[in-house]
């Protein structure tokens, strides 16, 4: 098989596909679980400390996107949405631990 048909999408001479595309879509879909597992009052006690490490995680991931996607690789806007999204999610998880003490 050759090299281009191994690879699944087939795209042009010269195109490669780094890992460092797939970070801001990665940290998107963990800053919205982390906003909407942080603020919808029903989700906060199932899902608190999921969101504290989901939130931190896509902080990191978006700011690793952010970093390849200013070098040409990856796609930067979902990377910053991932970082704020995470944001977000992180700090209100924490506030509300906060809040309660502990």
């Amino acid at each position: 098989m050759s090299e281009s048909s191994v690879s699944g999408s087939g795209g042009g001479v010269g195109r490669s596909d780094s890992p460092g595309v797939g970070l801001g879509p990665t940290a998107v879909v963990l800053g919205v679980f982390s906003v909407v597992g942080a603020w919808v009052p029903a989700l906060v006690l199932v899902t608190l400390p999921w969101t504290i490490i989901g939130g931190a995680l896509a902080v990191v991931l978006g700011a690793m996107g952010i970093h390849h996607a200013r070098r040409g690789v990856g796609r930067l806007w979902a990377a910053v949405a991932g970082t704020a999204l995470g944001v977000g999610g992180f700090v209100g998880s924490t506030a509300l631990i906060w809040s309660f003490g502990g």
